[in-house]
């Protein structure tokens, strides 16, 4: 579930937020929705044009492009996709670092 209230939010970045929490798949779900959590203020029209075609992508695809198991097809490879990829492998390499270190003590 959202992280941040979408009080401040025009009504498309409010629409925007919280179709990126509920894609129906729990894995894009977390993925998109805590990217749109931190980033869905800072978007301009274009960025969110950009990021509202993501969206409608297919769960696996989308997915398999955040991850890097598919190629991204050159309509959906924007800066915002790009952004989405680089906020997920930080956020999952931070968990990750956690698990460990909390792990060995």
């Amino acid at each position: 579930m959202t992280e941040r209230s979408s009080d401040g939010l025009d009504e498309r970045r409010r629409k925007l937020l919280f179709r990126a929490w509920r894609r129906g798949v729990r894995e894009t779900d977390l993925i998109v929705g805590r990217f749109a959590d931190a980033y869905i203020d800072k978007f301009d029209d274009a960025g969110l044009d950009d990021f509202e075609r993501l969206i409608e992508a297919p769960n696996a695809e989308l997915y398999a492009w955040v991850v890097g198991t598919e190629t991204v097809p050159a309509s959906y490879d924007t800066a915002v996709l790009a952004k989405l990829k680089e906020f997920h492998v930080q956020k999952f390499h931070v968990k990750k670092s956690q698990s460990r270190a909390e792990e060995g003590r």
